[in-house]
């Protein structure tokens, strides 16, 4: 269910490395959540030079929005956007401080994949991805 979506200025590292990215944050997404890997998507959108600001400047650096299920705790969820931000930076040698990361979390009754209608995560449910 994890959905993350990265934008990307045009010839940013993030596009050069995208394959890897995507496996580092499918890897991280699984060991911080349990969640199976096959359940983890990535997309990558190219913008051109001057499509993202900050405070009306424009700004060259990526960004990533990852939706997730509602009901991982807020040490979990810092925990998955460390582990994102260290692994892209690793990995593409941009500055973890330019990065910004947003998690918004949603209902898992707003998502169907596999043509099942996801449930909720509860704290008494085990292992629920």
């Amino acid at each position: 269910m994890p959905f993350y979506q990265f934008t990307v200025p045009r010839g940013g590292a993030t596009l050069a490395h995208r394959a890897e990215v995507a496996a580092a944050v499918t890897r991280v997404h699984a060991e911080v959540t349990g969640a199976p890997a096959a359940y983890v998507h990535c997309s990558f959108t190219e913008v051109e030079s001057g499509s993202i600001y900050v405070a009306g400047e424009p700004v060259t650096s990526p960004r990533m929005v990852g939706l997730i299920r509602t009901g991982r705790s807020v040490e979990v969820r810092a925990r998955l956007m460390h582990g994102i931000a260290d692994a892209w930076t690793a990995i593409t040698g941009e500055d973890k401080a330019a990065l910004a990361l947003f998690v918004v979390e949603i209902p898992g009754a707003n998502v169907m994949e596999d043509g099942v209608v996801l449930p909720e995560i509860t704290e008494d449910a085990g292992a629920v991805y």
